[in-house]
């Protein structure tokens, strides 16, 4: 039997590379993608022949898509895992002074560089879409998607207020997401680190950053460990701290009016939207 196949997102450093480094402890075949040809070369080249470096950028669609199509072939025409890691802080800052607002040559403001947004929800979503075509049609056609969403998406980060929201967005995404894909064998969760030093971190961090306010990547380990072990956990938020993970709900109801809405209105929902499709038999 063939090994199962991965794809890991921002696999060229950080979290990214060291989930790729540990899906190949569990046996997989790993697909790098990395938009750095350099990173992503000397990722793949130092963790051996199980590995395959693509050069993509997530913010692109047909980018996106053509890694999916060659990792897939790559693969023996199976797709097990994927992971959508990569992340970008913002590109340009919504609270810029009024010597750095531009306006174009008909006097309309130019508009704001929302580059993480792309990279870091629209990516994912369009990471799903093109996740479960391909499960669809692998062997068994079952999988495993997971986005790396942060601790900004539980609360805030001011600095930084898209790629708040694009975080926000990411979670609301696999918790709307996640119960429906299972039906049909694909789970879909979050994990959500705190601070883990990765390139994305300005290098004038960490110095300051007290040593007990960091989290290892072995807790991000302990998450996706608790992913692969459990073919019915799905739509779930895990929370990295330090040494330990939690499981986030959601905010609990605010009456009983919002909880009836939220749990039992689905099939009166149904009626003004397309029900989910019965899951068609693709695979072996």
């Amino acid at each position: 039997m063939s090994k199962p196949v991965a794809i890991v997102t921002g696999a060229g450093s950080g979290i990214g590379l060291a989930t790729a480094r540990h899906l190949l402890t569990h046996s997989y075949r790993v697909v790098l993608a990395e938009l750095n040809p350099l990173t992503g070369l000397a990722a793949s080249t130092s963790l051996g022949p199980d590995t395959l470096f693509i050069q993509c950028d997530v913010s692109s669609y047909p980018s996106q898509a053509l890694l999916f199509k060659r990792a897939y072939e790559w693969g023996g025409n199976r797709l097990d895992f994927f992971h959508a890691n990569a992340g970008i802080d913002d590109r340009q800052l919504l609270y810029d002074s009024m010597d750095k607002e531009e306006v174009d040559e008909e006097g309309l403001v130019k508009p704001l560089n929302t580059n993480s947004m792309q990279v870091n929800l629209e990516a994912v979503v369009q990471g799903l879409w093109l996740f479960k075509y391909y499960v669809r049609r692998s062997p068994g056609g079952r999988g495993k998607f997971v986005a790396t969403a942060s601790a900004a998406g539980l609360y805030c980060m001011t600095q930084n207020p898209q790629y708040t929201a694009s975080k926000y967005g990411v979670i609301g995404f696999v918790r709307a997401s996640g119960p429906v894909f299972a039906k049909e064998g694909i789970t879909v969760n979050a994990i959500c680190p705190a601070f883990i030093p990765t390139n994305l971190c300005p290098p004038e961090i960490l110095p300051l950053w007290p040593k007990e306010h960091i989290t290892p990547m072995t807790t991000a380990f302990k998450a996706i460990d608790a992913i692969l072990a459990d073919d019915n956990m799905t739509g779930e938020t895990i929370e990295l701290s330090q040494e330990n993970i939690y499981f986030r709900k959601m905010a609990d109801w605010a009456n009983e009016s919002q909880r009836w809405i939220g749990e039992e209105s689905q099939g009166i929902w149904d009626l003004g939207y397309q029900k989910v499709p019965e899951r068609p038999t693709f695979g072996a």
